[in-house]
Formats: structure tokens, sequence, C-alpha cells
């Protein structure tokens, strides 16, 4: 387990203020990220599956679903996979925290005076350094094999910052997960139950007019739909505003239910 440095936290008293809270937050984050710098190798996820995924999209399924305009699909697709891998990144984060509650690193914390949801918020502040690489590899990758930003690059910059914002706000679901289960092989296994068919039935890999009239309805619910069309809209062309106001909602409503959720349920566990 990566040493804290208690200087940094122990000026304050347990679950004081908003300024505590944040140094508390940002210490336990800087913990999260040595500890990914010394373990590379749990990067696998948001650099080469990230990867994998587009390149099997594009020419193992996208020849059949464009009608062999591959290029074009890439075009389509690699928005929509960004979103996807987004989503997928934050499983990690769920299996950590649970790994660590698991191993007593939590009831370290319990000893040292910080606030109580610190070890939780700085868990997901790291989680930045995970989406900035995902939107690195995803948007370098697919423009070595042949996608083309064409709306320039302050949308492109804002892509990716919509892109990071909604990811920490998913991720809390993760968090949650990783309160109630018991295991972190738990936690990869319910995620994948909820990522999954909110990947799959969004306008990730299709339009959604070519789905049937009954999956087009859950399309249109889907948090991961308004994600892609305001993502798509702003690398290669298209609508914006009324997209990004329901990513945005979207948004919010996920730091609405899932932040009170897991915090409950990690006061519980740990």
């Amino acid at each position: 387990m990566t040493t804290l440095t208690l200087g940094t936290v122990s000026d304050s008293p347990r679950g004081g203020s908003l300024a505590a809270l944040a140094r508390h937050s940002v210490a336990l984050a800087r913990r999260s990220l040595i500890k990914t710098m010394r373990t590379p190798e749990a990067l696998i996820d948001v650099t080469l599956q990230p990867v994998i995924f587009l390149l099997l999209f594009t020419y193992l399924f996208g020849g059949a679903i464009s009608g062999g305009h591959r290029d074009d699909y890439l075009q389509l697709l690699l928005p929509g996979m960004l979103a996807q891998s987004l989503a997928m990144g934050g499983i990690a984060l769920g299996q950590n925290l649970n790994a660590d509650i698991e191993k007593g690193v939590f009831d370290r914390f319990r000893s040292l005076p910080v606030a109580r949801s610190a070890p939780l918020v700085g868990a997901v502040a790291a989680d930045v350094i995970r989406y900035l690489t995902v939107c690195v590899v995803m948007l370098g990758f697919g423009m070595l094999i042949g996608f083309r930003v064409e709306t320039g690059f302050v949308p492109a910059v804002a892509a990716v910052g919509l892109s990071i914002a909604f990811g920490l706000c998913f991720c809390w679901i993760s968090v949650w997960v990783g309160m109630l289960v018991r295991t972190p092989g738990a936690v990869q296994g319910l995620m994948f139950l909820i990522v999954f068919p909110l990947s799959f039935g969004s306008n990730v890999f299709v339009g959604t007019d070519t789905l049937p009239g009954w999956l087009q309805g859950f399309v249109q619910v889907n948090p991961i739909t308004p994600l892609v069309s305001t993502i798509r809209g702003l690398l290669i062309g298209g609508p914006v505003a009324s997209h990004l106001w329901g990513t945005l909602a979207w948004m919010a409503a996920l730091l609405a239910i899932f932040v009170p959720l897991a915090l409950r349920a990690y006061s519980r566990r740990a």
C-alpha cells in the first residue's frame, strides 16, 4: 500500500469543511495515481482494449454494416467507441475500491483524521488520468487508421473535456457497485451487465433510425445516446446544442442518484 503523507491530511478534523475535504481528496488521489504509475498494466483497459475494439468493429464488421464504406463508418464509429470506452473505463475504479476494502486499506483511512468521503472522492478524481488516456489513445490511433476531425481544434478539445466529465459522473455507478458486492470479480461482472446493454443499445455502432421501433425507445432514454451524438457533432459536425443539454441532464442525474448511494454504501461497508 502506498504510504500517505500525514502532514497533508492531519491538520483538519474529520468531516470538516469543504476545503478540508478537497485537501484530503487530493492527497488520496495522489496515492491512487502513484499506485497506477507503479502498475502500468492496470491501464490495459484504457489503452489496448479500446484499440482492439476499434480495429474489430472497423475492419471485421465495418464493411458489412456500412456496405463496404469503411472510411465513412470509421467517422461514425470512433465518437461512439470513445463514449463506450469511457463507460467501460470506470469499471476498474469499483474493482480497486472493493479490493482496498478487502485488504484493510480503508481501515487505515479510518484511523487518519481525514474527511469520511475523501477516499471515494480522491479515487474518482484520480480517474481523470484514465479517461484522458482513453481520449488520447482513441483519437490518436483513430487518426492513424484514417479518422479525421472535421470541425477544428477547439471543438475537439471540448469533446474531450465533455467526455472526461461524463466519465467522472458515470463512474459513480461503479463506485456504488464496488461498495455493495464482496469481490472485485463480482464488481466486474455486474458492471459489464450494466455497461454492455447501454453501449450496444445505443447509437454507438449504428444510427437509431435503423433499429426496431421497440429498441429505439430504449436508445432514446439511454444516457450514452446524447453523449455519442454530442461528441459526433463536436468532432465531425452536426447538431450539438440539443444533445448537449441531454448529456448535461444525465450527468446531473447520475451524480444526484449514485453519489449519495455510493457514500451510504461506503459508510456501511468501510
